[in-house]
């Protein structure tokens, strides 16, 4: 059984109808917020230990994100938190009435940062929409454009963004006495780094000085040099079209893209060991850094780079092609993987707006996704957007995110999951260099500078921000051996004389047309679903990862991904309760937010209740605020 909330259920043979005999199938229960609401009240009246902790807006990251938590200084804990999303962008309202020519130039705007996702999702959903295959060249070379734009997002996340809450600078404002054991602590993995020394690494990754974080800088430059030899440009690429890519391709391009790639086989063994040595460190200085961020591991997947093989773009076939592509579609619930289906994927999609600033549409158009499974009326293809602002409130509306969940579970997204799923499926067709076992990803890493080496992540006992960043550390080289992977189906294409790199397509003018994009951002999990009427876009609906991690609480009160991550982390900075005021940091809850990389700029605030006492912290994972 796929789903245990959806009313959902299925025969013998897979065939999927709702439950008989409900007479309200989709109904649900709504929280009443203002209950708990009511009672941090009353304690923060009381208890002197308790503190308002505003970051607002949180930094380090793209777009307008604020976290919103109320902490208990003496407990060390968090007691109470709320994520908001800031701004409205409105980019599926603008869409509406326009030519599916107009998606990809359009919605790749969503994000200045990785805007070529966007337009390539977009290029999906019509494809499927409209039944058409590109040729095997365009989906290769669109695979290596997705995995140098991802090797241009791992290294700012793991070094301009969320690495230096883990330097010298940072740290020795909130535990000292870590950087004081760091200056005898060895580092295990000096082959690979070159540092003798913990306090070494941390010193290396300070924000702006550190050794690392201009180096991570600089790879971010090679893998964009990388993206616009095929791309032409970055971040809001021209090329990328329904039914292929709008350039040619040749050899030259080729190997001037392979000079780039093979920078990252030895960057990649680096990362990987450097971060290795981070965490492990930190947790021998004191274990409960294994609860900062915590969740339990449910997250969702779409899974990416399509094997020229098997994509079609027909949501027939989408289960086929989807299990046939490098990164693994899948939804983990807890730790289990329930389904590698794109179709029960997108089946099991529901949003809501209970908490956020939209109207609840009517109206169910589709009953039914293009098989015959049952579509929710609150799934993406029945969804409008209609934005109501109003006042914030904890009780009620507090966010412009909406609150997506599959299956009726807050999932969350990122990078990690495709690692994570990936690992754990075991169903990659080409296993050149990427070679996943169910309990681990196995990585061969080529010869450059560095011997040839073979990395392999575990899938970890707990899930927490220190293994989302682990995670990232080796979709390094998983991106980059994905990309020469490809690289050389590329180049046998081109020996063979198979140049194609678009298929003609006309938009027809008359009748109804869905589809959707499965396909990832940096961050994760991200679909385009589209609607045509008569020639023109009757409906758009997008879903990033970080509308997963930042979203509010259900309309049945369970937090978001953010929200219970940050609940779950202890308070472990140094703080003094006689003067707690000038010394909390919020570090901790600010590791636990960027280990997600949130895609939305923000600067972090902290305010201290009844005072107007506010300190202000940088929070950005997303190179908007940097650009």
């Amino acid at each position: 059984m796929c789903f245990k909330n959806l009313p959902i259920e299925f025969d013998a043979e897979g065939n999927a109808t709702l439950k008989e005999g409900v007479s309200n199938p989709y109904s649900y229960n709504v929280v009443d917020l203002g209950k708990n609401e009511d009672k941090l009240k009353d304690l923060l009246g009381k208890n002197g230990f308790l503190k308002n902790v505003d970051y607002d807006p949180v930094t380090r990251i793209a777009g307008a994100l604020a976290f919103h938590s109320v902490v208990d200084l003496k407990e060390k804990k968090v007691i109470s938190s709320n994520s908001m999303a800031t701004l409205f962008r409105g980019y599926e309202i603008i869409l509406k009435g326009r030519s599916p020519l107009d998606a990809a130039y359009i919605s790749s705007r969503a994000c200045g940062v990785c805007g070529g996702v966007h337009s390539t999702v977009s290029a999906l959903a019509i494809e499927m929409a409209l039944d058409i295959k590109p040729p095997p060249l365009a989906i290769v070379m669109r695979n290596i454009l997705l995995a140098v734009e991802y090797l241009y997002d791992h290294p700012l996340h793991l070094f301009l963004l969320s690495g230096p809450d883990y330097s010298e600078q940072l740290v020795s404002e909130t535990n000292p006495e870590i950087v004081e054991r760091a200056k005898t602590t060895p580092a295990n993995n000096s082959a690979a780094h070159g540092y003798k020394l913990m306090i070494d690494i941390m010193r290396d990754l300070n924000p702006l000085t550190g050794k690392l974080y201009i180096e991570a800088l600089e790879m971010t430059r090679v893998a964009r040099e990388a993206y616009v030899l095929i791309g032409g440009k970055y971040p809001h690429p021209q090329s990328v079209v329904p039914g292929g890519l709008s350039v040619t391709v040749n050899i030259t391009v080729l190997n001037e893209v392979y000079q780039r790639l093979i920078k990252f086989f030895d960057y990649g063994q680096k990362v990987v060991g450097l971060w290795d040595d981070v965490f492990d460190f930190f947790l021998e200085c004191n274990p409960d850094y294994a609860k900062v961020g915590a969740r339990p591991a449910t997250m969702i997947e779409t899974g990416v780079w399509d094997h020229p093989d098997y994509y079609d773009a027909s949501y027939k076939n989408c289960d086929t092609w989807g299990n046939a592509r490098w990164s693994t579609p899948g939804v983990l619930i807890d730790g289990e993987l329930v389904t590698t289906s794109l179709k029960q994927i997108n089946v099991g999609l529901e949003e809501f707006v209970e908490h956020s600033y939209y109207e609840k549409w009517d109206g169910h158009r589709f009953k039914e996704d293009l098989e015959g499974r049952p579509l929710s009326p609150n799934h993406p293809w029945n969804k409008e957007t209609i934005a109501k602002p109003g006042k914030q409130s904890w009780r009620d509306r507090y966010t412009w995110d909406t609150c997506p969940t599959w299956d009726r579970n807050s999932v969350e997204a990122g990078a990690y999951a495709r690692l994570y799923i990936t690992a754990k499926a075991n169903k990659v067709v080409s296993r050149r260099f990427v070679n996943p076992t169910g309990h681990s990803m196995i990585l061969n890493v080529p010869k450059h500078n560095m011997p040839a080496a073979t990395l392999e992540w575990h899938i970890p006992k707990v899930w927490n921000a220190f293994e989302r960043n682990r995670a990232r550390a080796f979709c390094i080289p998983y991106s980059a051996l994905v990309a020469l992977d490809n690289w050389y189906m590329a180049m046998d294409y081109l020996r063979q004389g198979e140049t194609r790199m678009s298929t003609p397509f006309t938009i027809p003018t008359k009748g109804t047309h869905i589809g959707v994009g499965f396909w990832g951002a940096g961050r994760g999990f991200l679909t385009h679903h589209l609607i045509i009427d008569d020639g023109a876009i009757s409906n758009y609906q997008i879903l990033t990862p970080s509308t997963l991690n930042a979203s509010p609480h259900t309309p049945w009160g369970t937090p978001g991904p953010y929200e219970e991550a940050v609940l779950n982390t202890p308070i472990l900075e140094n703080v003094e309760l006689d003067n707690p005021d000038k010394k909390f940091k919020g570090i901790d809850i600010l590791r636990a937010i960027r280990s997600f990389d949130p895609c939305m700029p923000c600067t972090t605030h902290i305010q201290v209740a009844d005072s107007d006492y506010m300190v202000t912290r940088e929070v950005t994972t997303c190179a908007c605020g940097l650009e």
